[in-house]
């Protein structure tokens, strides 16, 4: 019974950084549970979002300014369970500033694991629209205000991608308003940003979840359409050395 000790987490233990309003990510990490996946633990780690009013720009800034002082804490309690693997599961923060902004934040937090693999929410989507190959121009679909669309754009672009066209939700907190979108008006804005010149659609911004319905209408437009949430998970465990593929959580999943 030896090689059973740490059966529940002998694959990968994965900590999962998440604002204290997200109620997305987990629901995404417990359908992939659902589909199979056995040996690996995920293990979230909550930094508190004081300021939950994103109905402008300015409140959007102020959001991040705030978390920016508390995700170093949710990292400091969460390596106490001894994880192997670090995701962060929150967006915003990583597209913010393009790629060195994204550099800047993976630094910071790679200072406080040390060793430990890191999947950021920006990194994890590069990666995974170059595992589908010949991806040039995308559109993207985010609950933000203007600025976090600029940034996102802005990280896009730097890496390389042609950005056809952004939809940004203008979600007014960071609780119901972005958790409880409608499925209706996710379709809506997909057809609102796609057309035959774009080879994939991406959606950020982590309690948005969009794994229910973006397998089927990737089936229907016949191009990859990746929910974020999909993209880091799959991201860490591949890290990790997690190669199962699972049927119903998009192509990412079932290809790569």
């Amino acid at each position: 019974m030896a090689g059973m000790q740490n059966y529940i987490g002998h694959r990968a233990k994965v900590g999962v950084i998440i604002p204290s309003t997200n109620t997305a990510v987990e629901y995404d990490l417990q359908r992939l549970v659902r589909a199979g996946l056995r040996g690996v633990t995920w293990h979230p780690g909550r930094f508190f979002v004081e300021h939950t009013d994103l109905s402008s720009d300015d409140n959007f800034v102020h959001f991040l300014k705030l978390i920016r002082e508390t995700i170093p804490l949710s990292v400091r309690d969460v390596l106490t369970c001894n994880p192997t693997h670090i995701m962060m599961g929150m967006s915003a923060e990583t597209f913010w500033g393009g790629i060195e902004g994204n550099e800047a934040f993976i630094g910071r937090i790679q200072e406080q694991i040390g060793d430990l693999g890191l999947t950021t929410g920006a990194n994890a989507v590069i990666e995974a629209l170059e595992a589908f190959g010949g991806v040039k121009r995308i559109s993207v679909l985010t609950p933000y205000q203007p600025i976090g669309d600029e940034n996102v754009v802005r990280f896009f672009s730097e890496s390389g991608y042609d950005i056809h066209r952004v939809h940004g939700l203008r979600c007014e907190n960071t609780t119901d308003a972005i958790a409880g979108t409608p499925f209706s008006d996710v379709f809506e804005a997909v057809r609102a940003i796609d057309d035959d010149s774009v080879d994939a659609i991406v959606q950020v911004g982590t309690n948005l979840s969009t794994s229910d319905v973006f397998p089927t209408l990737e089936k229907q437009l016949g191009k990859p359409v990746l929910p974020i949430n999909i993209a880091t998970s799959w991201h860490a465990l591949r890290t990790c050395g997690v190669d199962d593929r699972f049927d119903g959580m998009g192509r990412l999943f079932e290809e790569f």
